[in-house]
């Protein structure tokens, strides 16, 4: 499931097979790493862009077929070598990384389905190609599924964003609401705040299902991976609508009851596509 720091990979999780761990903890640690270059401490933008330049060119000396000298990096070119995999997914992360120093608000969807396209569906696409199936159709469904964790991330924390100046919710829906970033603010949670969310949950929730189908078609653990992460994305869905969107209050997250809820849908999901494990609002509260 999603991790603090970087909150859509599996960070090498028993589900995965052992061969796969050190490359995935090799990338993890990047994308980890820079990923707090850009949001974390009290560094200036130019010091954090500053920062992030400096991973890129030790992609270039990787992408060259050279080992940097920093061992984070070594680990990383040994394996990025390894398992050939695409150097642009990496540079698209510190892309994002680096917007996210300086764009903080997004016109509509589709703008912020771009920043998703950099700053997560390149997890997903590495993996795949780790995995060995890096089809187009399933790097399609992994895209749907990357993008909507994002975009659920997003939407549990609207309040966590505020506090460093973001707004990830699309100023179009904001207008169509009549929602008003003095109401994110203040954390008022009015009709028309309901409303707003109750959309984007909506749309989150129709890009999971569609790529839901690759957790399905991919075998062994890794599938059972991608089920549980699945499956925790639609559940904390669930949790935001049993709030009734009041996430400024009642931040969602996933409890020891919610692992077992996800064990069985992630079952049921073998036995039936996910038409079966279209999840529905909590009925209340919790």
């Amino acid at each position: 499931m999603p991790v603090d720091h970087y909150e859509n990979f599996p960070v090498a999780s028993v589900l995965l097979p052992a061969r796969l761990r050190e490359p995935v903890e090799a990338i993890y640690a990047f994308a980890r790493s820079a990923d707090d270059i850009a949001d974390e401490g009290d560094a200036t933008d130019t010091e954090r862009l500053a920062g992030l330049a400096a991973y890129q060119r030790q992609l270039d000396v990787i992408e060259a077929d050279g080992v940097p000298d920093e061992p984070m990096f070594a680990r990383l070119a040994r394996n990025v070598h390894a398992w050939q995999l695409p150097v642009r997914l990496l540079r698209d992360l510190l892309d994002a990384f680096a917007q996210d120093v300086v764009k903080k608000r997004y016109a509509d969807f589709p703008e912020l389905l771009d920043y998703c396209r950099r700053s997560a569906n390149p997890v997903g696409r590495l993996l795949l190609h780790l995995y060995g199936e890096a089809t187009d159709e399933n790097l399609r469904r992994s895209d749907l599924i990357c993008s909507a964790l994002q975009v659920i991330n997003f939407w549990q924390d609207v309040g966590v964003d505020w506090a460093k100046d973001r707004v990830y919710l699309p100023q179009d829906s904001l207008a169509r609401f009549g929602v008003t970033e003095t109401q994110i603010a203040s954390g008022t949670v009015d009709s028309t705040f309901r409303a707003l969310m109750r959309h984007e949950v909506q749309r989150a929730r129709a890009m999971m299902l569609d790529g839901a189908p690759l957790a399905s078609a991919l075998p062994g653990r890794v599938g059972w991976e991608l089920r549980l992460v699945v499956q925790g994305g639609l559940r904390i869905l669930e949790r935001i609508e049993a709030v009734d969107y009041d996430v400024f209050r009642h931040r969602p997250v996933l409890g020891k009851r919610d692992w077992l809820i996800l064990g069985w849908r992630a079952l049921r999901m073998l036995e039936r596509p996910m038409a079966a494990n279209r999840s529905r609002p909590l009925a209340a509260p919790t």
